[in-house]
Parts: structure tokens; sequence; C-alpha cells
């Protein structure tokens, strides 16, 4: 596996840590459990924890919780598992596949992914992108028992597989495997140049990183920085606080990895949804309710250790930028940089030699897209989280199967509000990014640079692909269909419209979706 892979099952190992997993376990033993029976309840625990959360980034960290846990407790009871042969061109399907099972089959023979479970935020899809391995997830009432030896054909860009293909199939899906193998070569010659349009504006392209597989992805494909950096996994896998020299490890080795390009760091977003065992906050309505800078605030002692480790993290560097999440009002910032003040007052005191860093706000609360100059005044720069203010605007879960279909980003209210923010952000002069899906997004990329946004930050895979659409198209036509898409009030007519006039031009073959595919 390469580096970036292999920094995947990081997560594992900071489980099996003493400050995690263990002690815990260790604890729960002393209490006359025997050692089996300790750990299964600890790992029921924290699956339980997981799969409550609303991030279905991290709600996806259960399944490699139950991984951990069934390998661990295999290794207790001295389970012998038997050992597989893989095949050439081996598909691998399981009820709920693992990042562990990839590891089993030897390098080269895997070509497909097939999970009844999982979607495509979960460490093993993480993976199969990283690794460019065709994959469906989440594909419910499969038989996965029974196509063990059967021919199978995984189309990840759909969300299918067919078992026993025809010659004709066979042969319509090979030419599709070279054409893509085509398309990532000519991807790849694009890393070290700039996204220019043809008429010359430049559109810097950022990266979401949240683990430490997405540095060396994000460097492979040519990130001009970091527009997101989630804070919250060493949070979410200890039994307590991490301390303000654990957090500083982790902190400088993400800022030391991209330097001397900029990092943005987001405070931490607890609360609600994303409850931690040593810290439990139950809601009726966590959409609504005591998370992201809500929960700092009211915790200071939380968010001065976060700043002073960011901070001293920086020493030297000079990459950080402090993003804070969850901001409705004016009066949130001004407390927030009080304490970021005071931290960065004590580090000084202290002996550490930083300078202040950008310190930016999240727009993505309704209230803040009217309070985008008020708020522009306040901080150096502004972030549009677009997940979460397309599904505040629209009041629609995502997440819920029953009205994720209303969840648009391209519904006249969104794309209406994106504009206004910039416009405001703008003539306070100061720069606004977006991150989130819809950045990543080639098609919608288009609109976005058209809106003038300084900075589009996206995951790792879709950056070469914005990056080749972007580089093919002029900003003057980009605006000019920005401006006749603007005058639909239908998010379905809008997003036929832009996928026809980008056909028109010549640039349909990066609007596929990804190979990747979540049910």
């Amino acid at each position: 596996m390469r580096p970036e892979e292999r920094a995947l099952f990081d997560v594992y190992l900071m489980m099996l840590d003493d400050a995690s997993l263990g002690s815990e376990v260790t604890d729960v033993i002393k209490t006359g459990q025997w050692a089996q029976g300790a750990l299964r309840s600890v790992v029921s625990e924290h699956v339980k924890r997981f799969e409550l959360m609303d991030d279905a980034y991290l709600r996806e960290r259960a399944s490699d919780v139950k991984d951990l846990g069934r390998r661990l407790l295999a290794y207790l009871q001295e389970a012998r598992q038997q050992a597989l042969v893989y095949p050439d061109n081996t598909i691998l399907v399981s009820e709920e596949l693992t990042p562990a099972m990839l590891g089993e089959v030897p390098e080269g023979k895997l070509v497909g992914l097939v999970s009844v479970q999982g979607s495509g935020n979960s460490h093993v899809a993480i993976l199969a992108r990283a690794m460019g391995i065709p994959t469906v997830m989440g594909l419910v009432d499969f038989p996965y028992s029974k196509v063990d030896g059967i021919n199978l054909v995984v189309d990840g860009y759909h969300g299918e597989v067919f078992t026993n293909p025809s010659e004709i199939m066979r042969k319509q899906f090979g030419k599709v495997v070279e054409e893509e193998r085509q398309l990532s070569q000519g991807l790849d010659a694009l890393r070290e140049l700039p996204c220019v349009t043809l008429d010359g504006h430049r559109m810097p392209l950022w990266v979401n990183t949240g683990l430490l597989a997405d540095v060396a992805r994000a460097q492979q494909r040519g990130a001009e920085g970091v527009g997101l950096y989630r804070t919250e996994v060493p949070f979410m896998i200890n039994q307590r606080f991490p301390s303000e020299k654990e957090q500083l490890a982790i902190y400088r080795e993400q800022l030391a990895a991209f330097h001397p390009l900029p990092v943005t760091m987001r405070s931490l977003d607890i609360g609600g949804d994303k409850s931690l065992s040593y810290f439990p906050i139950k809601e009726d309505n966590p959409f609504l309710g005591w998370r992201g800078i809500r929960v700092t605030l009211d915790h200071p002692e939380i968010f001065l250790v976060q700043t002073r480790a960011m901070l001293k993290a920086s020493e030297g560097l000079n990459n950080l930028r402090i993003l804070l999440p969850m901001i409705s009002s004016t009066h949130e910032v001004e407390e927030a940089l009080h304490l970021i003040h005071r931290a960065w007052g004590e580090v000084r005191d202290e002996g550490t030699d930083v300078p202040m860093p950008p310190v930016g706000v999240m727009i993505e609360v309704p209230a803040a897209v009217y309070q985008t100059r008020d708020l522009a005044r306040q901080v150096d720069f502004l972030s549009v989280g677009s997940n979460d203010l397309t599904q505040y605007l629209l009041a629609v879960d995502r997440n819920n199967p029953r009205v994720a279909d209303l969840y648009d980003y391209l519904h006249p209210a969104v794309l209406q509000a994106l504009q206004s923010v910039v416009r405001d952000a703008h003539a306070e002069g100061k720069p606004v990014s977006i991150c989130g899906e819809m950045a990543g997004d080639p098609a919608a990329a288009v609109l976005l640079m058209a809106m003038g946004f300084d900075s589009l930050s996206m995951n790792a895979t879709n950056l070469p692909k914005v990056k080749w659409m972007l580089r093919q198209i002029n900003l003057s036509k980009a605006k000019e269909l920005l401006a006749q898409l603007m005058t639909n009030d239908n998010p379905q007519v809008i997003s036929s419209s832009l996928q026809l006039a980008l056909k028109n031009l010549g640039l349909s073959r990066m609007i596929n979706p990804s190979s990747v595919k979540g049910h």
C-alpha cells in the first residue's frame, strides 16, 4: 500500500492507545467482568455513539470500531482464521467491508468492492477512492453470501452490480475501464499546473482533510491549501479530552505536511449529534441544538486548550488559519476572538513566538447569510459550509431518505444565498471560500467561480476533475451561464440546463459521479 493508504489505519492505532479503548476495557474488567465481555461492552458503547451521529463522515466510524472489536475478540479467543486464496481480478463482497479486509488482499489483485452496509463516507470508500477501485456501498438486499466465485461487474458510477454479465456487457465495461485509465492519466498531468481559465482567471483549489491519508492524497492532486481541517476525530476516539500536548502533536503534523501552504483548522465542532462519552449531550433536536461554537463558548476551557495547541503547533510554520463553526451572531465572534487573543498572549508569554493567525467564520446558518457584512468586518476571511447551509435553508435532513431528494444545492434559494454572501464579503474587502460537496462538483464549481468565490475547497479525489473543468472554460462564459440559470425557479431545470450547457461546450466528460457510489 502507498503511504496515504496505510495512513487510514492510524485511527485503529489511536483507538488501541492506552488512553482510549485499552483503558476503558481495563476499567470494566476491574468491576468484575471477564476480558471478552468487557471488550464487547466497551466496543458496543462506542459503536452506538458513532451510529447516532448526524455527521455522515463520523457516523461511518462505527464500522471501524466494530471491525477492530471483532479482531481483538478473535485474538483474545485465539480464533484461527482460514487462510483465503485471492485470485486475479478479485471483487471483495461483504455485508460490511472494513479497511483491514482490503489489506488482506494481495497487491494488484483487488479490482472491485461491494458492501451491503456503509456509504461513500466510510473508511473503505475513502480507501477505495485513494486506490482508484470501483465501489458500491450500501447495496441493501444484495445476496452477498451467494456470489462467491460468480463473475461480477461493479459499476461504481451508477451504484450497480451485475451478476454473470454477458460477453457483450463485459466488452462494454472493458471499454469504460480503458477510457477511465486514459482519463486518469490526463488528470495526473494537471497536478503541477495552476487552475486558470481560458481567459486567464486564477481559481485556487483547496482540500478538506480530517485524516493523515488526506494529506498525501491532497499533495498528489495539486492542492493549494487546506480549506477545512476537521479537528473532531481525536476527541471522538478518546475517553477523555486530549491534552494540549496531544492536540499539538496532531496539529503540527498537519501544518508541517502542507507547509508553506495555508491550513484552515476548524475549532471543535461537537454537540448534539456528535456527543462524547466523557461529555454527554442529550437533546430532542440536535440539528438546532447545542453544537459548534455554542458548546466551546459555554466551555471556554476547551476552546482555550485547543487554540493554544493550534498556535504552538504553528510555531516556525506560520500557515495556520482558525475557522469558527456554526456562527449565528456577531456576539459569538466577539467572544471567540477575545479567547483567541487571550490564548495568543499566553503562549507568547510562555516563549512561543507566533504571529496572530487569520481568523474566519463559517457561513452555514441562514442568520449568518443576512449578517455577512457585519461578520466580515470582525474577521479576516469567510468560508461557506455548503452542506449545512443547504440543509438549513431547505429544512431538509439530507441523511433522512424520506426527504433526501429535496436536498439540492442547485435550489435557486441556495444559489441566491451564495451570491449574496460573496457580494457582501467582497463589499467589506474580505475573501470568501466555499467547502462541501458543491465545491467538489465540477459542474457546480463553474457557477461558484462565476459568483466570485476566491477559492473552492473539496475532497482531494474531485480536485483534478474540477481543475480540468475550470481550465476548459472562460470566466466570461461561466458568468453568462450563471445569469441564464438564475432566471429559473426550479432546481431540476437548473441542473439539467447546466449539464446541457456544459455538454454543448464539450465539457460533459467530467460530469460523471464518483466511481464510489453509496445508496
